[in-house]
């Protein structure tokens, strides 16, 4: 087990459970090993922790938690990234804004591509989406 002190206190984690983008995420592309912090409250948003810079955590969710239209499916590039073959599972999750106002929003035009096999991450970039980096919760 490792430590890191981050803005939640002191996290112990094991660096075979990292969560890993080999690209880095969109803005941040030297920020690649992220751990998954442990949900103290029932609901869809939880927190993913940077490693390599310490003062960097993201809120994601599942979209289609709120969206159940939403779907995105990995390309044979993305496939590669992820170490995943077409028939293995692969989810999609948001980045959660909460400015505030707590008017909560939704990047779903910069879906992460995540795979429970591999432990691997990538964000990508919708072309021409009817979606938008500031989508509203709906109410």
């Amino acid at each position: 087990m490792k430590t890191i002190k981050t803005r939640f206190g002191q996290v112990e984690y094991n660096p075979d459970n990292l969560l890993h983008f080999p690209a880095g995420m969109i803005g941040f592309p030297n920020l690649h090993n992220f751990i998954v912090m442990p949900n103290k409250k029932e609901g869809p948003l939880f927190w993913i922790q940077s490693i390599d810079d310490p003062d960097i955590a993201f809120v994601l969710t599942d979209p289609s938690n709120f969206f159940l239209d939403y779907k995105v499916e990995p390309d044979e590039t993305e496939k590669n990234y992820l170490n995943i073959s077409a028939d293995e599972e692969c989810f999609v999750l948001s980045v959660v804004t909460v400015p505030p106002d707590q008017k909560i929003t939704l990047n779903l035009t910069a879906p992460i591509l995540f795979s429970p096999k591999t432990n691997r991450a990538i964000q990508v970039i919708l072309e021409n989406s009817d979606y938008n980096s500031k989508t509203p919760l709906p109410s």
